[in-house]
């Protein structure tokens, strides 16, 4: 029962802590640890409100992937309610309005609904900030409840979060940079925004050097294995730069002929080869004023390579076919998974565009080295899969949490989003009916155990440890993965590509760097070299 002396005894210490330095994280834990000691609740949130969406920033009773989620406001009409409130807001148990929190709340016994619903807006300088939440499982447990006092916290709550945005402006930068390029993204006719998600000391680290380089116009060379996100990234810098207002243009390097590949960066006149039938732009002039982000850079051409460097470096270019010059202001961002460097050693790339491409470089870190973000970021994806498969809610039991913590992902990112929604997609199919909530098994997931290999795959080849160097071992990966995709679908490049998540062109670039045959214009497989 909250008394007077109670609450008093909960809130001076958050009075406190509004003169302190402390990192957000910590603020919002003890304010949601003062209100739950206060309050009758089996979990509380807090949940910033970013454009058309709530973002959780702290939860204390709730799964862990929640705080990778995101609420799209209209999809969940009683968080829309709480916004639109004047004060807090108690939900009646059969208002019939789904609560976003079913089966996400942490409990012994089994998978219960929220039965017991209230919260109320936050406001920050009178202006919509977000939400604080309480939910229970049991009925009637917020009765006899003093909503004055729930206000009271809500101030507080209030302040604590405007504290802590002051307190951490550059964290706040980086926050922004991301929210401002799912916006762009959004308007650009993206199908679906994404967002970086993470709180792992790596994934801070990125962000932190994404608001530092995002503002300025150095030219970025952005670093990475294969699906870890280089292309989110790519879209915070933008967002993070004076540039943000201006297109953001992008070009796979790999997904090209190489006939093609400098038509489309600078552009043709009218017969400067066979099908030019028009003249035509090139994606320097359609990212003029912008930012231009070349991915798998590392694949281009040198004789392009040279004529890249030089529009680089005076900002001056010639469409092809064309004697006439045209000047573009463009800050280039590069992304590869490929060492350049080796690149440049083995004579496949001009040693001095990979020190102009190289001005900042920054490389994004794989899926493994984050630790829990994985089951952050699987919230984000089974949000996803509630909402296109029209489900109530997508939950993760102990188990899969757990087997998402053991995988290794070498896929990074790209392979997790994957996994979860064919893991919600065989959920579903266990039930003989549409669930109100989806629980999602580690079975579900499909993945090897801890140090084993995976069932539908061959044993790979055991290389020691500490005797061959790092960049043979992802070589000789690499390449069974090839030559067991080829296996699976009798030879067929097109649908092994599909198969691994890759372009043809880039697949056939990538078997031919590693020795492999690959298939010649003619049809017939050539041997690499």
């Amino acid at each position: 029962m909250m008394t007077p002396q109670s609450m008093l005894a909960a809130m001076l210490p958050l009075v406190a802590d509004l003169a302190r330095q402390i990192p957000p994280s910590e603020r919002y834990r003890r304010l949601l640890d003062a209100v739950r000691r206060l309050l009758p609740a089996d979990a509380v949130a807090l949940l910033r409100l970013d454009g058309d969406a709530l973002v959780p920033l702290a939860v204390d009773g709730l799964a862990p992937d929640t705080l990778g989620r995101r609420f799209l406001v209209g999809q969940h009409p009683r968080l829309q309610a709480l916004l639109q409130a004047a004060g807090p807001l108690r939900f009646a148990p059969d208002c019939g309005l789904p609560d976003p929190y079913d089966g996400l709340v942490e409990h012994v016994h089994g998978h219960l609904p929220v039965h017991d619903c209230m919260g109320c807006a936050l406001r920050v300088q009178d202006r919509p900030w977000g939400l604080m939440t309480l939910d229970a499982l049991a009925l009637s447990r917020f009765d006899g409840i003093d909503m004055a006092a729930l206000q009271s916290l809500a101030d507080l709550a209030a302040a604590t979060v405007a504290a802590a945005e002051r307190m951490d402006d550059l964290a706040l930068r980086a926050e922004d940079a991301q929210r401002r390029a799912e916006q762009y993204r959004r308007a650009a006719g993206s199908e679906r925004a994404r967002r970086l998600v993470g709180r792992s000391a790596a994934h801070r680290a990125l962000l932190r050097e994404i608001a530092l380089v995002g503002p300025s116009d150095l030219t970025v060379l952005v670093g990475g294995e294969t699906g870890v996100g280089k292309e989110l990234v790519v879209q915070a810098l933008h967002a993070a730069s004076p540039r943000a207002g201006r297109p953001l243009v992008s070009l796979n390097c790999a997904a090209l002929p190489e006939t093609l590949v400098e038509s489309e960066l600078f552009g043709h006149v009218r017969g400067a080869f066979s099908g030019a039938v028009a003249e035509r732009q090139g994606k320097f002039e359609l990212a003029d004023g912008g930012t231009l982000f070349l991915d798998e850079v590392g694949e281009l051409p040198l004789a392009v390579q040279a004529k890249l460097l030089r529009v680089l470096q005076n900002g001056q270019l010639q469409r092809l076919g064309s004697d006439r010059e045209h000047r573009v202001d463009v800050r280039l961002v590069a992304a590869t998974n490929r060492e350049l460097a080796a690149e440049v050693r083995a004579g496949r790339f001009r040693a001095d565009l990979y020190h102009r491409l190289g001005a900042y470089p920054l490389q994004v870190p794989p899926l493994r080295e984050r630790g829990r973000d994985v089951l952050l970021l699987a919230g984000s994806f089974l949000e996803e899969q509630r909402a296109s498969l029209g489900l109530g809610n997508v939950r993760l039991d102990a188990d899969a949490q757990q087997a998402l913590l053991a995988h290794a992902w070498p896929g990074n990112v790209r392979e997790l989003e994957h996994v979860l929604a064919r893991a919600a997609l065989r959920a579903l199919g266990r039930h003989g009916q549409r669930p109100r909530v989806l629980s999602v098994c580690a079975g579900d997931l499909g993945l090897a155990a801890p140090g084993q290999p995976p069932a539908a795959a061959a044993t790979p080849a055991v290389l020691p440890a500490g005797t061959v160097p790092l960049r043979q071992r992802v070589q000789a990966f690499e390449r069974q993965a090839i030559e067991q995709a080829l296996a699976g679908h009798a030879g067929n490049w097109a649908a092994a590509a599909r198969a691994l998540d890759m372009d043809r062109a880039n697949l056939v670039r990538l078997a031919r760097r590693l020795g492999l045959a690959v298939p010649a214009r003619n049809g017939r497989s050539a041997p690499a070299g």
